[in-house]
């Protein structure tokens, strides 16, 4: 049986942070499903639409990654995919506090799932999408932050030069 991993977030949008996340898992995992979230009661910059669409451009050369959307409790979503990990990723030691609060709430609501936590490239530990952003706002260069697609994306969106 294979071994299926989900890896869900707003991604709003994707950053080479998630992008090196993804990555990993693949090396990890016999398939991995990135899961986008749809939650109307969020405020997003880019629909979820939109927000597939980039990550699907960011990871087109991997094999055993796919992309959907989910709704509701994510563990739900895991049952139904037929999977048992859970990939989070950790950037700094603050954000350890939540996800093993999310960990233990997810293994209650479903035994079987795995949470594996994996850090990204040091090079990224301090990138969020927050901060990509507000960078695309400024007009700067943020092509060491995403891949050309979600510049792209992001530069017509806040109308910012390269």
């Amino acid at each position: 049986m294979p071994l299926i991993a989900v890896y869900p977030g707003s991604f709003d949008p994707l950053t080479k942070g998630h992008l090196d996340i993804i990555q990993r898992a693949c090396r990890m995992f016999d398939r991995v499903i990135v899961a986008v979230s749809n939650n109307p009661s969020k405020k997003h910059t880019f629909s979820v639409a939109e927000r597939m669409q980039m990550v699907e451009a960011s990871i087109v050369d991997l094999r055993n990654a796919d992309v959907d959307t989910f709704s509701g409790l994510l563990v739900d979503y895991i049952k139904a995919a037929k999977a048992r990990i859970l990939i989070r990723g950790l950037r700094v030691v603050s954000d350890m506090d939540y996800e093993f609060q999310m960990a233990s709430i997810n293994r209650r609501l479903y035994k079987e799932v795995e949470t594996v936590f994996l850090m990204p490239d040091e090079q990224y530990t301090y990138l969020s999408s927050s901060v990509v952003k507000e960078v695309c706002r400024t007009g700067a260069n943020i092509d060491a932050f995403v891949t050309g697609p979600v510049a792209r994306l992001l530069r017509r969106r806040f109308k910012a030069r390269k």
